[in-house]
């Protein structure tokens, strides 16, 4: 039988599409190692308001990106996210980070300085990369290329029940609210916007289950991995 040959999966697509829970349950069931950059963004602008960075701060923003040391690690408990040693898996997930990620990520010293630190990640395959600019800017040559979206509606729910299990304070509008104004911000920044490349293969998922979703990248990628 001849080996499987190891590619890149490049999994974009807006925020609260579901392509996160989607490209853990891929690279998982793959044996590939599982990259969200989006969570290396949110990490520089923790990182950012813990310094009392003020928001147009760019150099700050941008000495943050250069100097930290971010690492996706695989423990029992599932993956967790390092950054300068520190577990900050939950920490980057908090609304406040996420409201200022998006403006972070707009910095072009951030994302030159991002970007570079995930081709590494990403260099030799066997690796499932999430985000929003990977088949446009990181990995544009990446085998598989996947764009996963939903209705605005649909995604906010997703967001909102997902808030609500932890506890968070904040209404369904609210949720709705906040992601329309992330995919402005993120569609019509001037450094990577968020878009599909011309060769990725779009999934919208109102309606779908995660099985279903995950069963058909699983289905390209093996297709890739045959040729």
């Amino acid at each position: 039988m001849t080996p499987r040959r190891p590619v890149t999966v490049a999994i974009d697509g807006p925020a609260g599409s579901g392509k996160s829970t989607v490209s853990k349950q891929v690279a998982r069931q793959l044996g590939y190692a599982y990259v969200d950059t989006g969570a290396m963004y949110r990490a520089v602008a923790l990182l950012g308001m813990r310094a009392g960075l003020a928001q147009e701060d760019r150099a700050g923003f941008a000495a943050q990106a250069a100097q930290a040391r971010m690492e996706f690690r695989v423990t029992e408990a599932g993956q967790r996210f390092l950054v300068n040693g520190e577990d900050c898996t939950e920490a980057v997930r908090d609304p406040a980070v996420g409201a200022r990620s998006s403006p972070v990520s707009a910095i072009p010293e951030v994302r030159q300085h991002l970007t570079a630190a995930q081709q590494r990640l990403a260099a030799g395959g066997g690796v499932v990369m999430e985000g929003r600019d990977i088949g446009t800017v990181v990995c544009p040559a990446a085998e598989v290329k996947v764009f996963v979206t939903a209705t605005p509606p649909e995604r906010a729910r997703r967001r909102y029940l997902e808030l609500q299990a932890k506890g968070k304070d904040v209404t369904e509008a609210e949720v709705l609210a906040e992601i329309t104004e992330r995919d402005r911000r993120d569609s019509s920044r001037e450094v990577a916007p968020l878009r599909m490349a011309e060769d990725a293969h779009e999934l919208v998922t109102d309606g779908l289950s995660i099985e279903e979703v995950v069963g058909r990248i699983i289905d390209l990628v093996r297709e890739a991995e045959a040729r």
